[in-house]
């Protein structure tokens, strides 16, 4: 609240938060925390005691039903490694949930979804920064997963036997250096074109936003030659 100004200090951000019912701060790394006013903040009567018990209740009562204050060994999360976390039972749940999370906007004369016996014979082309790059498939605040379980848009259509051709047209979301002869070349011997734009965490993150909605660079000028 302080660095988007609605407070002027960290005892005005301690006092609105604690009143607007916040119980966690996120605080890592700074050498002057806001929590560290709230004695201040209740030795001047803007908070109130009772009121930090019931923003501490929940808080701790979250923690000991995960389990952080018993010894590990009666812990059942703390036997959990990646081969239960990233085993085939929770990959496919991750599949599912992504699969039915899809928001499809428009379908002109059912163009979609796309079959795997319908791409038989078909000449698919994937293009785009976010075609057949992992590391900008994934936004701020995401896990690190192992590369294998990464699955770019080239890398799933290939999966599905497709006759698949591929160009980024730009190496990286700015799109600052486009290669419009290389793309034009693609997609001009393509049944299907799959254009994959975006932004990812190179240009935008939290505490990096963007004053208009426009792709970067020159990434409306590669969509406007993959349709045309």
């Amino acid at each position: 609240m302080l660095g988007h100004h609605y407070t002027h200090s960290f005892l005005e951000t301690a006092v609105a938060s604690v009143n607007a019912g916040c119980n966690l701060e996120l605080s890592y790394g700074m050498r002057n925390n806001v929590f560290m006013h709230i004695p201040q903040a209740l030795a001047m009567g803007n908070i109130t005691l009772q009121m930090l018990r019931d923003r501490v209740r929940p808080l701790f009562y979250t923690r000991m039903r995960l389990g952080e204050f018993d010894p590990p060994a009666m812990n059942p999360y703390s036997s959990l490694d990646l081969s239960v976390v990233q085993s085939p039972e929770h990959r496919n749940l991750s599949l599912e949930a992504a699969v039915k999370s899809f928001v499809l906007l428009k379908n002109v004369r059912g163009t979609l979804p796309l079959r795997a016996q319908d791409l038989s014979g078909q000449h698919v082309a994937v293009v785009g920064p976010f075609a057949d790059n992992p590391r900008v498939l994934f936004g701020d605040y995401a896990p690190v997963p192992e590369p294998q379980y990464i699955y770019t848009p080239r890398r799933g259509l290939e999966k599905l036997g497709a006759n698949v051709s591929f160009t980024a047209g730009c190496s990286e979301p700015r799109c600052q250096r486009y290669s419009r002869a290389e793309l034009v070349k693609v997609v001009g011997a393509a049944d299907v074109v799959l254009v994959c734009l975006g932004t990812g965490v190179d240009v935008e993150t939290e505490a990096k936003d963007r004053s208009d909605l426009s792709l970067p660079g020159h990434q409306l000028e590669l969509l406007q030659d993959a349709v045309q």
